[in-house]
């Protein structure tokens, strides 16, 4: 096994996959200027010459030979604080591939209703990390009308579902939503969207396969166009990710690659084992980002004179204590782990759960501080053409001082930051990513109430009301 170069990686994705952008049936995507920034960003996590970041994103696996650790399996705290660093620096579509530590957390689960599928787990794990393949976590189904089950939809593909058995396989029908780099990775790893009943067992499907194999079309979107310069788009121009709409064409299936082809109980538990891992990117993700809204909150204050502003201190203490309770709940999620039974451990589910909650249910007001600090300028800053002709550039550079240490240049890439993070484009897919990544608000709410030691709780207030005085005198007086 060898791990991949930028170069090896780019060439993989060249495979015949079916693609559609803007309309456009896309035959090679890396040599179309749609992909050209979403490859660079994926092909980064490949770039291993730097010796310190060789040490962030590769382990030595049982072989000895060296893989990357999105594919380690967590076995002490000290494995667990590596892969959360490697959190840090990862692009999303590493980011997903995290799908495969969701798979390896139930494996056990898996095996007690059928060995084979569990065999077929550990079989795929293997196969992309020795080949050192990206997948994507597949799940969201289209729903269609939400009151109804998935047999009762009126198209019974509105969710994928099984529409053939044979002794080589399965073959399924149907579409998932909201993919994150479904055209830039290898393998497309499905999974049910939610628990299945008796009388739904087409739909309790999961199994892995590859991207370009026949009957596989992804329809992309992104927030970005295709070019966009870094002076005003400083994030969005090399951060930009296409999401995408995949439909499964009567796609055959092996039984080698099924992890789950009718058995219903299941459904719910590699359903919900995918939550905990994308809760913690995300929740990995906020920390970045609220210190990121710390550091602008505190530059464009500066900027404008107003660093001892008590309005100005203020909001700025508001966005630091939202940063530090994200980077807490990180830290305390670790730091209190939990082990499976076959021995990985991962960040607590009740804190990660917690975090992530609060990380969303805030997030909108964090980005209201910061524009609030910014004013108006957010939006009606000038572009660099402007600032480069040397006619209007004149009075841009006029207007927009402030003070001898501060460079309007500077200046002007603080603002556009700001905008491209919260009021542009990008901004607005923030937003919503904020919000629905790893399952919206109410989801986080659900597994608190399944994982909070409610029992105990209980027994606390009932102590404190002097209940349980009470009741042990009623039962001394019988």
């Amino acid at each position: 096994m060898t791990l991949k170069t930028p170069e090896d990686y780019i060439a993989s994705l060249n495979d015949g996959r079916v693609t559609y952008w803007d309309g456009e049936k896309i035959d090679d995507i890396t040599r179309h200027p749609r992909f050209r920034v979403p490859i660079a960003v994926a092909a980064r996590d490949y770039d291993h010459k730097d010796p310190r970041r060789k040490e962030v994103m590769t382990y030595a696996d049982e072989t000895g030979s060296s893989s990357h650790r999105v594919f380690q399996i967590p076995r002490n705290e000290d494995d667990l604080n590596k892969r959360v660093q490697m959190m840090h620096e990862m692009s999303i579509v590493g980011g997903v591939t995290g799908v495969f530590m969701a798979l390896m957390s139930v494996k056990d689960a898996v095996a007690e209703a059928n060995p084979k599928y569990a065999e077929n787990i550990e079989r795929m794990y293997r196969y992309v990390r020795d080949n050192d393949l990206r997948a994507a976590e597949v799940i969201t189904d289209p729903k269609g009308d939400r009151k109804r089950r998935a047999h009762e939809q009126d198209d019974p593909d509105l969710y994928v579902r099984i529409v053939k058995r044979t002794d080589e396989g399965i073959v399924v029908r149907g579409a998932k939503l909201h993919i994150t780099a479904a055209s830039l990775v290898h393998e497309l790893v499905v999974m049910p969207t939610k628990g299945m009943r008796q009388d739904e067992t087409d739909y309790a499907v999961s199994f892995s396969i590859p991207v370009n194999a026949p009957g596989v079309k992804i329809i992309n979107r992104s927030f970005a166009p295709s070019e966009l310069n870094s002076f005003d788009y400083p994030a969005s121009s090399h951060h930009s990710m296409p999401e995408g709409f995949v439909v499964f064409d009567d796609v055959f299936v092996p039984w080698e690659r099924v992890f789950l082809a009718g058995e219903v109980r299941l459904a719910s538990v590699l359903a919900q084992s995918l939550g905990l891992w994308e809760r913690v990117g995300g929740v990995v993700g906020s920390v970045e980002s609220s210190k990121l809204f710390v550091g602008l909150a505190q530059l464009v204050t500066e900027m404008q004179g107003k660093e001892r502003d008590a309005i100005a201190q203020s909001s700025i203490a508001e966005l630091i204590c939202y940063a530090e309770m994200l980077r807490m709940g990180l830290d305390y999620a670790c730091s209190h782990f939990e082990r499976t039974p076959s021995g990985m451990i991962h960040p607590n589910i009740l804190a990660i759960n917690a975090a992530k909650y609060y990380y969303a249910a805030n997030y909108h007001n964090a980005v209201k501080y910061l524009q609030d600090l910014s004013g108006g300028l957010v939006i009606t800053l000038p572009t660099e053409t402007d600032l480069r002709n040397p006619e209007s550039g004149q009075y841009i550079r006029k207007y927009l001082h402030t003070r001898q240490d501060v460079d309007v240049e500077d200046r002007m890439r603080v603002y556009n930051l700001i905008r491209d993070l919260t009021a542009d484009a990008y901004g607005g897919w923030h937003l919503v990513v904020a919000l629905q990544a790893g399952g919206g608000l109410n989801a986080q709410r659900i597994m608190m109430n399944r994982t909070y030691d409610m029992a105990a709780a209980r027994e606390a207030a009932l102590v404190a009301a002097g209940a349980r005085d009470a009741q042990a005198h009623a039962k001394a007086a019988e």
